[in-house]
């Protein structure tokens, strides 16, 4: 099958013989089994192209959620000076008003971390977690169970499911030995 006719962008058309494709005979079979293959094809990239929307999708509402913090992060050592604050104001009896006027001022700081989903981690009496919590030194207490928290140093914090810095707590080891008298 010989064909003259010449495509607008200046070349010849394919000629397709038998002989062009093998030996074997194009059969309705292996058409069918090329098309399948074809449709497995476009399936799976379909399906790859759907999980790729997915994954982007939560990456980015991932993103979306831990946008604040850095934020966060930098404000948590002003929002310890405050804490700090309040503990000094609270033992000098000349500094009611200003003890109240910082007492304000971390309220107010607290309520507005809160809103964006940062928390305070609990520490105080809870058992040691070393997925939030950091602990600096043993002690031995008789009102605290080995292995829970007896002491925070310092407080820490968790933006939604993520821990922001762990708490640093002194951790019991249990009521202390009883000295015999032999």
């Amino acid at each position: 099958m010989v064909d003259s006719e010449v495509h607008e962008n200046g070349e010849e058309p394919l000629e397709v013989s038998e002989a062009s494709l093998g030996e074997q005979p194009v059969t309705i079979e292996t058409l069918q089994e090329q098309l399948d293959q074809a449709n497995d094809r476009v399936l799976r990239a379909q399906a790859e192209l759907e999980n790729f929307r997915k994954r982007a999708r939560r990456d980015m509402d991932e993103q979306r959620q831990y946008a604040n913090l850095p934020l966060v992060s930098d404000l948590l050592p002003a929002f310890d000076n405050l804490d700090r604050a309040v503990e000094a104001a609270e033992q000098n009896e000349n500094a009611t008003g200003l003890l109240e006027g910082v007492k304000m001022v971390a309220v107010q700081i607290q309520s507005v971390l809160q809103q964006y989903s940062c928390r305070r981690v609990a520490a105080i009496g809870d058992p040691f977690d070393p997925n939030v919590h950091e602990a600096i030194a043993q002690e031995p207490s008789e009102e605290v169970p080995a292995g829970s928290i007896t002491r925070e140093v310092r407080v820490g914090y968790r933006l939604h499911d993520r821990v922001l810095r762990p708490s640093q707590v002194m951790v019991s080891t249990g009521a202390p030995p009883q000295a015999t008298n032999e």
